[in-house]
């Protein structure tokens, strides 16, 4: 048997009140934060799965590799990975991705293109155009 439970949007903007020397209202306040801390991930999730699908088209490389550059990039710009995502999902879209993140991406690029060819060493940040010394 299948039932569905439909909750009031309302409930969504409960708030515990507690006592912080009760035990148990150390336990609800604590549950609370999870609650919320959950909820913020949840919102940005659609727009991160988007966002690493191009990447997978794109790069053709597995989800974790395409997640990791959208992370890469997100430290790289000191921004949210749901931050990162959505401008990409927007470049996609015909909006121009900021300056930093074109370079953020170009660099995680790089990066995940030297990890499939097996090399390890440390790539540069442009190319200087000069021949080897």
């Amino acid at each position: 048997m299948h039932r569905t439970v439909m909750v009031p949007r309302s409930w969504w903007d409960l708030r515990a009140e507690a006592s912080v020397e009760d035990p148990a209202g150390q336990d609800v306040v604590a549950l609370r934060a999870e609650i919320d801390q959950l909820r913020r991930a949840l919102t940005g999730r659609p727009i991160i799965d988007q966002a690493c699908g191009m990447v997978m088209v794109l790069a053709p490389c597995r989800r974790e590799p395409a997640r990791n550059l959208l992370v890469d990039m997100a430290r790289q710009c000191n921004a949210k990975l749901p931050e990162v995502a959505a401008a990409v999902v927007a470049a996609w879209e015909g909006e121009p991705l900021p300056r930093l993140m074109q370079r953020a991406l170009r660099h995680a690029l790089r990066r995940l293109y030297a990890e499939d060819r097996g090399c390890n060493s440390p790539l540069t940040e442009e190319p200087s155009g000069r021949g080897m010394p």
